[in-house]
């Protein structure tokens, strides 16, 4: 198929990343805001990560007329009665570090056991086009929140989300391990499905 260019509402370069390797192969060049310097910084103040996904490709797609894909997602930890939530970049500060993130949440759970600690990964994709609905596409991936932190690879909360089938944190993964079970890489399945399927019709 032609090269297409795709933009992905985002300065997250583990985000970034993660579009890349799954929409590249498929003939995409992936592009992201750092592309766009003129862009404006968008306020995310959606309640749910549906609502903050189209809220910022949206954004990119009026000022510039492009087709545009965003992703709003996070890691809701039972224990805490689903936060952080929607709020999952902004919880202790934007410009906290994830290292003393994790520190903090860990030491908040010392005394949670077992099932409790049980939490969930969420990713919102939206798609916006000019001049028509948003498309978007959630899905979710259940874990549990480790003993401590594990791992290299991945980014932000990945360190201490533990998958228990494959019996790893998300940052000890491969990226072929952590695409084929993550949440980000369920819903940009759903979303290469829908591009492949509007490319037929």
């Amino acid at each position: 198929m032609e090269n297409k260019v795709i933009v992905v509402a985002s300065t997250n370069s583990g985000k970034i990343r993660e579009f890349r390797q799954m929409l590249e192969p498929e003939g995409y060049t992936v592009k992201c805001l750092a592309d766009y310097p003129d862009m404006p910084e968008t306020e995310e103040n959606g309640t749910t990560f549906r609502e903050n996904a189209v809220i910022k490709a949206q954004a990119v797609t009026d000022r510039y007329g492009i087709e545009a894909i965003s992703d709003d997602s996070g890691l809701s930890i039972d224990a805490f009665n689903g936060e952080p939530g929607v709020h999952s970049a902004r919880f202790l500060g934007h410009d906290t570090p994830y290292d003393y993130k994790n520190r903090v949440i860990l030491e908040k759970m010392k005394d949670v056991k077992g099932e409790d600690r049980g939490c969930h990964y969420t990713c919102a994709i939206a798609i916006t086009r000019p001049g028509r609905e948003p498309v978007v596409f959630e899905e979710i991936c259940r874990c549990r929140i480790a003993d401590e932190p594990k791992g290299e690879n991945g980014f932000g909360y990945d360190p201490i989300v533990y998958y228990e089938p494959l019996g790893k944190t998300m940052a000890e993964m491969s990226k072929d391990e952590k695409n084929s079970i993550s949440h980000r890489g369920k819903a940009i399945r759903d979303l290469e499905q829908w591009l492949q399927h509007e490319e037929e019709h």
